[in-house]
């Protein structure tokens, strides 16, 4: 049988999966070399798929030194989270004056948790259209700076988001607290919408921490190293 050659997609989704379930070690180094040994692919691929990890905040390239997993200090996501609350309450100021019925309606629709059709239980499709909410919402008040910097904000914790998505409670209460803040907005009542926003943000950047430090701690045990036996 003919061996199967990766693509640059291929490789990407496979050392990002590996990033995401901390088979490769928050704050490691990889090389290059290493990487193409690992996937039996060339240089080539492997560059490609770094140069997208990198854009994506996963990981940090370093001419001449490697690449290093973008590390991950609880006390830097709790700053994170901070700045993206203050955004996020700008964001809803400006959307509850400036954007239509029409699109929170239809945004609405789209989180209903009676609308069974449009519910996913991906955690990695839920961390792209939890995402894409919030960046909707900040388009519609019009601001298109406020709306890039609530996506550089994201870009930083996208490593830990989508470990919220992993457990179908955390999907239904997503879907509500969505739902509920558009009805906040569609009532142009922006008081009760931040306070839905709040909450919403509070609880989530609460049980990602203790679910990445979990992860940490069960990788740190069983000593997972890329090579190999990751």
């Amino acid at each position: 049988m003919a061996e199967v050659k990766l693509s640059a997609k291929d490789v990407y989704t496979g050392l990002r999966e590996r990033i995401l379930n901390f088979e490769i070690y928050p704050g490691s180094r990889v090389t290059e070399t290493e990487l193409a040994e690992y996937f039996g692919v060339s240089r080539t691929p492997i560059r490609s798929a770094l140069q997208r990890l990198e854009a994506e905040g996963y990981l940090t390239v370093m001419p001449k030194q490697g690449c290093f997993i973008r590390n991950l200090e609880i006390e830097d996501l709790r700053k994170y989270y901070q700045v993206r609350m203050s955004l996020e309450h700008l964001s809803l100021q400006l959307a509850c004056t400036y954007m239509s019925d029409a699109a929170l309606n239809e945004l609405a629709a789209a989180w209903d948790p009676a609308n069974q059709a449009e519910r996913s239980d991906d955690p990695e499709e839920m961390e792209a259209r939890d995402e894409s909410f919030h960046l909707s919402l900040a388009e519609g008040g019009g601001n298109l700076v406020l709306h890039d910097y609530l996506a550089d904000v994201n870009r930083h914790l996208r490593i830990v988001r989508r470990l919220g998505f992993m457990m179908a409670e955390r999907i239904d209460q997503t879907y509500a607290d969505h739902f509920l803040i558009c009805q906040s907005l569609l009532k142009r009542d922006l008081p009760q919408a931040q306070t839905l926003m709040r909450d919403h943000i509070t609880h989530n950047e609460q049980f990602v921490k203790t679910i990445t430090l979990t992860q940490l701690g069960i990788h740190r045990k069983r000593g997972k190293q890329f090579g190999k036996n990751a």
